[in-house]
């Protein structure tokens, strides 16, 4: 399989780092982001890599050649005149493989390759973009998707939004050279934008597909997102979030440890972020865990809340994370109830299930996913449902909980005892 990476950008957003050397070739802890990028690639086997080049693209070919010394062979294709993100795939049409890896050239990245093939086989998928939750949302495109991960729509960055799922394109991309032949038809000029001119019109096939992952993909593109794109990489965060490696992660419950408890929530409107979740989702961010949110809603199985309205309030706690910086990697709820006398109750979903806490199954079906050291992981909420779910997939514990009502049995007693998300990941930084 052929890797394109589209190394012609001029990065005028960072050019106060450096502005007379192309943007990929930028040193990051010593190496150009390049070079990070076909290391990432020669370790999943993906050796057949042509770069696009552009704005001092000689720079990059007298560095990397023919990619022998890389491990690796490296061809070139240079644009005399901009072709936009996708123009250059027109030019290089015939030198493509049935499916290639199309990337961005100022991204870091570790993705475990052989998982996001394995996805766009299953689907038969005509493109697969990789996807992401990231710190900027509101600034970026959005992808939303059915359940089967379909992408079926496409909001762009200057698109009005209301809530949303923190789901970003990452600039990552699996493609069938059979896109290409499809855009040709509606296609006449030299200059072509890949996300509005053949991707985003490729919708209607019902092929494309978002696949979703926390794994360490970032653009540095501005000086902040640069230096934390160094930081990361000298702290081995990079590699380790690759999820052929095992993950650790922090389960959150939700009502009464991310959002004000006020019973069941049922209504949009109700759902409101407690005071300092924030600062605390912001920790689990930067130290490379992953933020999973486990929740029972039983307001689905006793009619009070329709899946829609659930699926609005968990947009709307993802879209006001995403407005401070933060996001979770996932979220896992569960809609069952086992008694029945509830007026209106769904009967489909009166079942004695496998994953309403304090059974342990959404935790096992989020290791499952994503490769989780659940001994080295934490469950944390405000209820002993909670703390029993925790220890029975093997996490460690923490219950948010008044100081006056730690009178917990020894043998069911949590772990930890902390007042609020932002109290226990003060503690478990130190």
């Amino acid at each position: 399989m052929k890797t394109i990476i589209m190394a012609g950008g001029k990065g005028t957003r960072i050019s106060g780092i450096a502005s007379d050397i192309p943007k990929p070739m930028i040193p990051v802890v010593g190496k150009p982001i390049l070079e990070y990028q076909i290391a990432a690639l020669v370790r999943s086997g993906m050796r057949d890599i042509l770069l696009v080049t552009g704005h001092l693209g000689y720079i990059i070919q007298d560095y990397f050649k023919d990619g022998s010394a890389f491990d690796t062979h490296i061809s070139y294709f240079h644009e005399t005149e901009a072709l936009g993100t996708a123009g250059a795939l027109f030019e290089i049409e015939k030198e493509l493989s049935d499916s290639f890896l199309l990337i961005n050239g100022d991204l870091v990245f570790d993705i475990d390759f052989s998982r996001l093939f394995a996805f766009h086989a299953e689907n038969q998928s005509l493109a697969t973009l990789v996807s992401h939750p990231n710190s900027h949302p509101y600034d970026s495109a959005l992808l939303e998707t059915d359940s089967d991960e379909r992408i079926i729509r496409w909001i762009n960055k200057e698109e009005p939004r209301a809530f949303y799922k923190n789901r970003v394109s990452s600039g990552v991309y699996l493609l069938d050279r059979e896109i290409i032949a499809l855009s040709k038809k509606s296609i006449s000029a030299k200059k072509v934008d890949l996300d509005r001119d053949v991707l985003k019109p490729a919708i209607s096939t019902n092929r494309l597909f978002a696949y979703n992952t926390p794994e360490y993909i970032k653009d540095m593109g501005t000086p902040d997102r640069f230096y934390q794109v160094e930081e990361d990489i000298a702290k081995g965060r990079v590699a380790a979030r690759n999820l052929s490696h095992r993950q650790r992660a922090i389960f959150l419950d939700r009502d009464g440890t991310i959002n004000q408890s006020k019973g069941f929530i049922t209504r949009h409107e109700d759902f409101k972020l407690l005071d300092g979740v924030d600062k605390a989702i912001r920790q689990i961010n930067k130290s490379g865990l992953l933020a999973i949110v486990i929740t029972n809603q039983p307001v689905i199985a006793r009619g009070e809340c329709s899946l829609e309205e659930l699926d609005l309030i968990h947009r709307k706690m993802e879209t006001e994370l995403g407005n401070t910086g933060v996001y979770i990697d996932d979220l896992y709820y569960c809609p069952h109830h086992p008694d029945r006398g509830f007026a209106g109750e769904r009967l489909e979903y009166k079942i004695d299930c496998e994953c309403r806490k304090p059974k342990p199954g959404m935790l096992l079906r989020a290791a499952e996913k994503y490769n989780i050291d659940l001994s080295a992981s934490w469950m944390i909420g405000d209820d002993m449902r909670d703390i029993h779910a925790g220890k029975a997939a093997g996490c460690k514990t923490a219950l948010i909980v008044d100081s006056a009502k730690r009178d917990i049995p020894a043998n069911e007693a949590p772990d930890l005892y902390c007042s609020s998300l932002e109290n226990f990941m003060d503690m478990y930084l130190k």
